[in-house]
């Protein structure tokens, strides 16, 4: 019973026992002694740490959260990524103790990382743009080498119809605006599923997974890419994407850029062109799942306070319509010379 209480306890709160003493204690047990100096990164899926050693350079402690990932899916991405650094790609792998690379203290599992830094990278510089898509070409030649067996795979019912049954169950949205959100959640789903029909049997291959910039850090030494914690099975344009801003002619021009990287590693199925804005639409319905079922967790409400007002859910209402919009209208590629 007392274990029982203890697994609800930290499903309902689930960092609440995850003190200075406990981070300090589980990375003291790896062996690393720590100096006393802790410093919470940002991170709300799991507890991301600097903590100072002493002796050798600070390291990153991630805790990650319980109950979300097996274990056999955190290994899956511990060897992803420490097959991107044996082929010299620039992904920071998890530190191998002992043999090991997952770790448990206190009901937590954890791992370490060197701690390396750098910047926010320009993707209005054609340049840099190109240099991104070299690396995510060569993630994804190593990720075309075989799927995974115990993550996720990036697909409608995983990212749009699941979060969508989650979000209309739990009484997230206002009445008033139930029957508004149905309606254009489910319109848009079926837009999704078409522009799916459209782009045909597409490749699926490992991927970064959540490939936004702030994903990705920039040095003098070029790029490198953190938190594989949402890496998947999906198509290639899922880590291309996200690069993309401005309006249509913008999002043209730095896809060519990428593009002028990536094929130098990887060939490019345009097919998936028809997957951006299916994709960026499944981001959205996936995004607000994710918000409510975290909302037990006390750090979600104080970071998120907008989440389930009015505002929020007639917002999403209408940027479901427009996505709609776009993706019955034409790819990057067609109608341009």
């Amino acid at each position: 019973m007392r274990a029982d209480r203890y697994n609800c306890a930290m499903l309902a709160a689930p960092y609440a026992q995850l003190t200075p003493d406990c981070i300090m204690d589980a990375v003291d047990a790896t062996g690393h002694r720590c100096d006393g100096r802790l410093l919470a990164l940002n991170s709300f899926e799991n507890r991301v740490y600097q903590v100072g050693q002493e002796d050798g350079p600070a390291l990153i402690a991630k805790f990650y959260r319980p109950a979300r990932w097996s274990d056999a899916a955190i290994l899956e991405e511990h060897a992803f990524t420490h097959a991107l650094a044996a082929a010299e790609i620039p992904a920071v792998p998890p530190l191998v103790i002992g043999g090991q690379t997952l770790f448990s203290h206190d009901g937590y599992r954890f791992a370490l990382f060197e701690r390396r830094g750098g910047r926010a990278p320009e993707l209005d510089d054609p340049a840099v743009l190109e240099w991104i898509g070299r690396f995510i070409g060569r993630i994804h030649a190593v990720g075309a080498a075989q799927p995974f067996a115990h993550r996720l795979t990036l697909d409608i019912a995983t990212w749009g119809e699941a979060p969508r049954d989650f979000v209309l169950a739990g009484n997230f949205v206002p009445p008033e605006l139930l029957a508004p959100y149905t309606v254009a959640v489910n319109r848009a789903l079926d837009a999704v599923r078409a522009a799916f029909e459209r782009a045909g049997d597409v490749r699926a291959l490992r991927l970064h997974g959540d490939c936004h910039p702030g994903n990705i850090m920039w040095t003098d030494a070029g790029p490198h890419f953190v938190d594989l914690d949402d890496c998947c099975n999906g198509p290639a344009i899922q880590d291309l994407w996200m690069l993309l801003g401005g309006d249509r002619d913008e999002m043209r021009g730095k896809l060519l850029d990428v593009l002028a990287g990536y094929e130098d590693f990887m060939p490019f199925d345009v097919r998936e062109l028809h997957l951006i804005e299916p994709l960026r639409t499944l981001r959205l319905i996936h995004y607000s799942a994710w918000l409510a079922r975290r909302w037990d967790d006390p750090a979600f409400p104080a970071a998120f306070p907008w989440f389930g007002t009015h505002a929020y859910w007639q917002e999403q209402i209408t940027t479901l319509h427009d996505q709609c919009e776009r993706m019955a209208g034409p790819t990057l590629w067609q109608g341009n010379a």
